[in-house]
């Protein structure tokens, strides 16, 4: 898979940039005893690129997270999707809105001065959405007369709810701003679908593949935004 070497590559520079920082952090002394309590904001890069060089692909995600205790954040993404997908008989668009929360516990032990994350977390996700069959060759045999879908179907008023186990990394790149990247497996909880097709891409999960599961990855750029100091 492609993916796998991007995936590797940007591990290994998130890594690199989370050593840099503990360098870079130790010279602040006002704030070596003291971990900063807010909220961080910010957006998943790779929708906005996607939209950019497929048209056939579209969407938003706004990420964000709070600090409650020294590693554990609640945290929250909301989103839009707009997304045709190509089966071998078949092509359908899904377009809706989701959110997805949960909470984040950071495994990652930092140097004073450092608020780096090596994270693990739990999502509930549900997602509103209507679903188009554009084409769809309805009888593929090939001793039989080819027959096609005559116009579009459209399913609306959809919808689903899911679980995921994240798993991610947030380096402080400059000060107050963050870059990340998660991988998250999802399970499907529930699914409303129409009596004559399936629910196979869902906003917010992504496809849905044999035994109802799914898989996500996200590429952040995030600012976090203080409202507080407690010692460290």
């Amino acid at each position: 898979m492609k993916l796998l070497p991007m995936l590797k590559y940007t591990i290994n520079v998130i890594l690199f940039l989370v050593s840099f920082s503990a360098i870079s952090q130790e010279a602040e002394v006002e704030e070596v005893y003291k971990d900063r309590y807010g909220i961080r904001l910010g957006i998943d890069i790779i929708q906005p690129i996607y939209s950019l060089f497929d048209d056939h692909k579209k969407g938003l995600e706004i990420v964000g997270d709070y600090r409650i205790t020294k590693s554990l954040f609640v945290a929250a993404e909301l989103g839009y999707n707009d997304t045709t997908s190509y089966e071998d008989y078949f092509n359908f668009t899904t377009n809706g809105s989701y959110i997805k929360f949960g909470a984040d516990a950071n495994i990652y032990k930092n140097w004073i001065g450092m608020e780096n994350m090596i994270y693990v977390g739990l999502r509930y996700g549900f997602s509103v959405f209507n679903q188009t069959l554009n084409e769809a060759v309805i009888n593929a045999d090939p001793f039989l007369p080819l027959e096609t879908l005559s116009e579009p179907a459209h399913y609306n008023g959809l919808n689903a709810s899911w679980i995921s186990l994240v798993f991610g990394i947030k380096a402080e790149v400059l000060h107050n701003l963050f870059l990340g990247f998660s991988v998250s497996g999802n399970k499907l909880v529930s699914s409303k679908e129409p009596e004559n097709f399936k629910n196979l891409f869902i906003p917010g999960f992504n496809k849905v593949f044999v035994n109802n599961n799914g898989f996500g990855f996200n590429y952040t750029i995030s600012y976090l935004i203080p409202f507080y100091k407690k010692d460290h």
